[in-house]
């Protein structure tokens, strides 16, 4: 049995802990806060811009831009990978990951190589044990102040490497924020940029539009080549956003929960400690008690 001094050991390094996953929870839901706040700032500007291009893609056509014609043969797929640099997430990382793996199998039975940028080091290192190829790497980007010149950035590389025929194709995988404790990994094409839906799911065409006209100086074609281009950096941004937000709530919903598991050791061992201490205080009157009778005897 535990002597009296291992347990109160035992319960000061359990506070200690305690005070830590208190403080890192109060830090998480500080920047919680402020991504959440840039993200939903964020959210009407990308869904404008989709309707916008929605629009101008209907008048132009597929063959306006080679940013809208998909390959005849899928042969090389890039993904981004939006995963967090730290742990203390919970399964945050972990469900990026699984989701990783689940579309890399499903495209080696097709027969296609898969490469990834990696935005974060969980999914670098994810990349690396698993010996996937790893184009780009951006480190740091995630849970700090995400900028808009990392997501042009990144998507002008993968612009230039698409129309040089180097990928066929290229996603982005990213956490999807619906709320302190629900967070989806959500993959989603970039690259051939796909039709924009109606909001009931459908796909536009040409009888039914369900956007308004926009009129446009210049044309809708000249306008495609400068907006198309920019319609794949704010989809790359907005999945940082999108994903710094997520790795805040998750931390932040696991630093809660280990706070909790904290409060249910410390009662556990003071339980503990109360009954060694109990049978100590026993021992020592039976001691007592012992020796008295002895003494009379």
């Amino acid at each position: 049995m535990a002597t009296l001094k291992d347990v109160k050991t035992k319960i000061n390094a359990v506070k200690k802990t305690k005070q830590i996953t208190k403080a890192m929870n109060m830090v998480a839901a500080s920047r919680l806060r402020g991504a959440q706040g840039r993200m939903e700032a964020f959210r009407p500007y990308a869904r404008k811009f989709a309707d916008v291009l929605g629009s101008l893609s209907e008048k132009a056509g597929e063959e306006a831009s080679p940013l809208l014609m998909p390959r005849d043969e899928v042969k090389k797929v890039h993904m981004i990978l939006c995963t967090s640099d730290r742990g203390l997430c919970g399964g945050f990382n972990s469900n990026l990951n699984q989701k990783a793996k689940a579309f890399v199998a499903d495209q080696k039975d097709r027969n296609v190589d898969v490469s990834f940028t990696a935005f974060g080091k969980k999914g670098r290192d994810w990349c690396r044990k698993n010996r996937i190829t790893i184009a780009d790497e951006y480190l740091g980007v995630v849970g700090g102040k995400v900028e808009f010149n990392v997501a042009s950035n990144a998507g002008l590389k993968l612009i230039h490497a698409f129309l040089n025929e180097e990928y066929d194709e290229v996603y982005v995988l990213y956490s999807e924020f619906q709320g302190i404790a629900r967070q989806i990994p959500m993959i989603e094409q970039l690259l051939p940029i796909p039709p924009i839906e109606a909001e009931d799911g459908a796909p536009a065409d040409e009888n039914e539009p369900y956007l308004a006209e926009h009129i446009t100086e210049p044309s809708a074609d000249e306008l495609l080549d400068e907006m198309l281009p920019r319609n794949v950096y704010v989809q790359i941004f907005s999945a940082l956003l999108e994903t710094s937000t997520s790795e805040h709530a998750a931390r932040m919903t696991a630093m809660n929960n280990a706070t909790k598991a904290c409060d249910d050791m410390i009662e556990n061992l003071t339980m503990i400690y109360n009954k060694a201490r109990q049978a100590a205080i026993t021992g020592e009157l039976m001691d007592i008690v012992g020796g008295a009778e002895a003494l009379k005897g």
